[in-house]
């Protein structure tokens, strides 16, 4: 039986053909084709700016995680500073805050959906942080490449003077609702797209900090090579360059080398095509799932990076799981809330129950495999055997 990965990259003969370039020059690390990727990533989400924004500068890194640790450094986030963030999140949104010596505060989601909003991120700003911790920015996660109430988020981080920080890991290209809207990422003081192998574009490890900021984007350039003042590039290949360069900063070592970032610039070509593809799989999950009582689907829109069943009885959520696994068949969980972990949990000596839609959401959901390349045959293995999974288990069963 053929087993159906929960994600595997789209790539072919013109991703192939742009690493055997790279790797026919002579030049591996970070120079033409990572500054290429950059130009054309910011001509992308250019093309939805309102007319007269300033520029977008697209700076590449070589994660999505050393994107957010960047832009957090850039802003001045320290000790005694606090961000706001989703517990409901991958523990890389986390964990920068605390490279930095800061504190994560964590916010519930809102409502019924994925997201932090507004009334969670000012009943979160409203708790006492300690003594000497200050609010000094927010981390809002557009998860699974749903997007975020920015125009809400923002208003109220300008009210109590918030930087904004998007975590866009997984919502490339995801347009923010509305007609002509901006994508999402670039709406705050800077945005961090992933571009790890599961991502709707890949270079299989890598990322991009965009900001319209020239102060953080110069910043962000220092401080991604060693806090050099020249690149690489600039010094290996400019006849008229000095040799000499000089440290301004301890750096660090987070840049994207060429040969990634020519593969990156192949996927980011086909983004609008890749997006279509997983728009299709879920329509056809959407249609098939729709009737049945025991799941709820995720909401329409934004990048589709995942498609996440919630179960309204979540004992049934564990059985469906394992039922597909023996079937071949890859899911995944996204995600175990962050204030249950063991760290922060003990950090912060925080409760599983204090924020009860993460804790509801973390039970209730399984992610399905939605990846371009899947074929009609796959998915409706999927739709099949998602469909009897409860009943097989004995856990109830799907009503029509």
């Amino acid at each position: 039986m053929e087993t159906i990965p929960f994600a595997r990259p789209w790539t072919g003969k013109e991703e192939e053909e742009a690493v055997l370039r790279v790797l026919r020059s002579g030049w591996l690390t970070t120079g033409r084709e990572a500054l290429a990727f950059e130009a054309e990533f910011s001509a992308f989400l250019m093309e939805r700016a309102a007319p007269g924004e300033p520029e977008i500068q697209a700076l590449a890194v070589n994660s999505a995680t050393s994107g957010l640790h960047l832009a957090l450094e850039a802003l001045g986030i320290g000790p005694g500073d606090a961000v706001f963030l989703p517990s409901y999140t991958f523990t890389a949104t986390a964990e920068v805050v605390r490279y930095l010596g800061a504190e994560a505060v964590f916010v519930d989601l809102e409502g019924d959906s994925y997201n932090i909003g507004p009334a969670g991120l000012e009943q979160a700003l409203s708790r006492a942080l300690g003594p000497g911790i200050r609010p000094r920015a927010v981390i809002p996660v557009h998860f699974g490449g749903l997007p975020c109430d920015m125009g809400a988020i923002k208003d109220l981080a300008r009210r109590y003077g918030l930087a904004v920080v998007e975590d866009a890991a997984h919502a490339f290209p995801a347009p923010l609702p509305g007609k002509d809207s901006p994508w999402a990422g670039t709406g705050g003081d800077a945005g961090v797209f992933s571009f790890y192998a599961t991502k709707t574009i890949t270079t299989g490890e890598g990322g991009m900090v965009v900001t319209r900021r020239k102060d953080l984007a110069e910043r962000v350039s220092l401080m991604r090579s060693h806090g050099i003042d020249r690149s690489i590039w600039n010094r290996y290949t400019d006849p008229k360059a000095p040799w000499y360069y000089e440290v301004v900063a301890p750096g660090y070592k987070y840049n994207l080398p060429d040969l990634l970032a020519a593969l990156g610039r192949v996927q980011l070509s086909r983004a609008m095509e890749l997006l279509k593809m997983r728009e299709s799989i879920a329509a056809r999950y959407d249609g098939a799932l729709k009737n049945h009582g025991a799941v709820i689907l995720p909401p329409p829109g934004g990048a589709r990076h995942l498609y996440t069943l919630r179960f309204r009885n979540p004992a049934d959520r564990d059985p469906c799981m394992e039922y597909l696994r023996n079937k071949g068949i890859g899911t995944s969980v996204h995600f175990i809330p962050l204030h249950i972990m063991p760290y922060y949990k003990e950090r912060y000596g925080l409760k599983a129950e204090e924020y009860p839609e993460s804790l509801k959401r973390f039970r209730e959901t399984l992610s399905l495999p939605i990846w371009p390349g899947m074929s009609e045959a796959q998915v409706d293995r999927v739709i099949g055997a998602v469909r009897e999974a409860p009943a097989a288990c004995g856990t109830g069963g799907f009503s029509a």
